[in-house]
């Protein structure tokens, strides 16, 4: 229930860039939300992909505390807030998460935020989907 596997993370390039050119979009600080409506032969409901902007925290070590926590409140997140009104509707999407804030945010404001984040994209998906 809380992991986060392989086939969960978004990794195919041609799949990444249709989400960027053709995916809906908002912001809920600290956070960039991007999702498309994913093809129905995927294993799981959502494949998600995580970014921090080398322009904005030129350390590798600060992109990856971020990272980190993000996925850390994903995982722990996802199963409530996504997957079963995603699964119940039969639909699968694809996620891309970008952090814009302007300083490395500590866990628990991540965590309260990554929920916010992740319950606007289940009823925005559940909307728009058909």
């Amino acid at each position: 229930m809380y992991t986060f596997k392989k086939e969960e993370r978004l990794c195919n390039k041609k799949l990444i860039d249709k989400l960027f050119h053709n995916g809906s979009s908002f912001l809920c600080y600290p956070f960039k939300i991007s999702w498309l409506a994913a093809p129905a032969n995927q294993q799981v409901p959502v494949q998600v992909v995580f970014a921090v902007a080398k322009k904005r925290y030129k350390h590798a070590v600060d992109r990856n505390l971020i990272k980190r926590r993000m996925r850390e409140a994903y995982r722990i997140l996802k199963q409530q807030a996504l997957y079963d009104s995603l699964c119940a509707a039969d639909k699968n999407i694809l996620l891309s998460i970008g952090f814009i804030g302007k300083e490395i945010a500590d866990y628990s404001m991540i965590e309260k935020k990554m929920l916010k984040t992740l319950l606007q994209v289940n009823t925005q998906a559940l909307a728009a989907l058909p």
